[in-house]
């Protein structure tokens, strides 16, 4: 472990994780807004613009050394409630290069604005807009964070209910994948967790589900069905209070008959590749992932 990794769980302690617990959404939606642009920054060359597809604006993210053959589809974290493709633009881009991969990131609706289906809707339109602009399914990965995460295997899961062409594989960091709070890492992990309220969560989620269950399986992706589905990658930290939605995912995934990885990282924060300019533990994550996603099909160097 680096020396940098207790005094980033300090600094996170100690400031964000009593933001996240006390603030309001307007300042959760500033505060990272500002630190993307103060601490998080793409590889050198990157080149971004804004595109529809299927309606939904997207982040391009173009990185040097891209092959056009190859995206990156990322649907950001926050909850829910805040980020955006900006706010990640970075780690996306940054994984995209070692990927020789273009990405693209869909601005989805927030809650409390727009509640469930917003946000799935969004991303589906995306999607299907990719492909429609002649981009092969066997050319995507699949990627998201958090809540991103959620909505991403949520994505995955329709497709597999239709039918319909899959991604070439699927990845997610600290996914929340239960969003009825039954794991009992939300409780035995509430005191050590450096980043997230386990307290604030209901509230968060109850903007986005509107009076939905949350134990609807097209809202929770632990409740639902990927049989078809392609080779999925998790990576959680072991004192995230999300730890067992990590680990309930993967199996769930394999009694489907998926190929599931799952990597579990020794204290580190919740979604920690986001602080790949300064952890050398979040570098090493992305370039693992990396290599594990070059391995799948359409994806070899």
């Amino acid at each position: 472990m680096s020396i940098l990794r207790r005094p980033l769980n300090f600094w996170l302690r100690t400031i964000e994780k009593p933001r996240m617990r006390n603030g309001s959404v307007a300042t959760l939606r500033r505060a990272l807004r500002v630190q993307s642009r103060l601490f998080f920054h793409p590889p050198r060359g990157t080149k971004s613009s804004w595109r529809e597809y299927g309606g939904i604006r997207c982040l391009t993210l173009f990185p040097r050394g891209v092959r056009q053959g190859r995206v990156l589809f990322y649907i950001h974290g926050g909850g829910f409630v805040f980020g955006s493709p900006d706010t990640h633009s970075a780690m996306a881009a940054t994984l995209a290069q070692k990927l020789g991969a273009w990405a693209v990131l869909p601005r989805y609706r927030l809650a409390p604005e727009s509640s469930f289906p917003a946000a799935p809707d969004d991303v589906r339109q995306a999607w299907d807009g990719l492909i429609a602009s002649g981009v092969s399914p066997a050319n995507i990965v699949v990627g998201g964070d958090s809540a991103g995460g959620a909505l991403a295997l949520g994505l995955i899961s329709a497709l597999c209910a239709e039918g319909a062409e899959v991604p070439s594989a699927m990845f997610a960091f600290s996914p929340l994948t239960d969003l009825t709070f039954s794991g009992a890492s939300i409780r035995t992990n509430a005191e050590v967790e450096a980043v997230l309220a386990a307290e604030r969560g209901a509230e968060m989620v109850g903007m986005y589900l509107n009076g939905r269950k949350g134990a609807d399986p097209e809202i929770s992706p632990l409740y639902a069905s990927f049989q078809g589905g392609p080779p999925v990658w998790i990576t959680v930290g072991d004192t995230e209070i999300l730890l067992d939605d990590g680990r309930r995912m993967i199996e769930k995934l394999q009694h489907d008959k998926v190929e599931a990885t799952l990597v579990i990282a020794d204290d580190l924060p919740h979604v920690w590749p986001i602080f790949h300019n300064i952890l050398p533990e979040a570098r090493e994550t992305l370039n693992a992932l990396a290599s594990w996603i070059k391995q799948q099909q359409n994806w070899a160097v």
